[in-house]
C-alpha cells in the first residue's frame, strides 16, 4: 500500500536502471569465471554508478581489473539478448542456489538470461539486449584484507560501443 500512497515504485521495477542492473550480470559472471568466486555478495545498483562486493581469496592485480574491464565490455559488445523464463521452484533449486530466494516464495520462478553467458534468479528490470547497456568503466575499487572482501565502483558511459 505504501508504494501507492506515496507513489514511489519498488526499486526493482525502476526501468532507467535496468541497463546498470544487466550489466551487474554481466560483471557477476565475468567474476565467477576469472576468480572462481560467487556473485556479489552485496550490491548497490544506481543510474549514475554502482557498487558491488566480492569475497576473493587474494586482492586482484592491476593487470586482472583491466581485464575484468575489457572481458565485461566484450560481452556487452556481442549484442546478446536478455531473455526470461519462469520456471518451477523445485526446478530452479536444481540450477541454482536459492538463499536469496524471500522466505515464503512458492511456485515457479524467474530466470533471467544474459545470451548464453549468464543466467540467474531475478526480478528487476533488464534491457532486451545488450547493445542497450553502453560501455562499462570501472572507477574504483578497494580492497579490505581483513574480510577478503573485494569492492567495485562503475559507470556506463554512452551508447557509442563500437559495431
Amino acid at each position: 500500500m505504501e508504494t501507492e500512497i506515496t507513489g514511489l515504485k519498488p526499486k526493482y521495477t525502476d526501468t532507467s536502471i535496468a541497463p546498470m542492473h544487466t550489466c551487474e550480470h554481466i560483471v557477476n559472471q565475468t567474476m565467477i569465471r576469472m576468480f572462481g568466486c560467487g556473485r556479489s555478495i552485496s550490491a548497490h545498483i544506481e543510474k549514475k554508478k554502482s557498487k558491488l562486493d566480492y569475497i576473493l581469496a587474494n586482492e586482484p592485480s592491476a593487470a586482472q581489473v583491466e581485464e575484468l574491464e575489457a572481458r565485461v565490455n566484450e560481452i556487452i559488445a556481442r549484442e546478446l539478448p536478455v531473455t526470461m523464463e519462469f520456471i518451477a521452484q523445485e526446478e530452479a533449486a536444481e540450477r541454482f542456489d536459492l538463499k536469496r530466494l524471500p522466505e515464503g516464495t512458492t511456485g515457479t520462478v524467474r530466470v533471467v538470461k544474459v545470451g548464453d553467458y549468464d543466467e540467474c534468479l531475478c526480478i528487476g528490470a533488464h534491457v532486451g539486449n545488450t547493445r542497450e547497456i553502453g560501455r562499462f568503466r570501472l572507477i574504483s575499487h578497494d580492497w579490505d584484507a581483513e574480510n577478503h572482501r573485494w569492492r567495485i565502483r562503475f559507470k556506463l558511459d554512452s551508447l557509442s560501443l563500437p559495431k
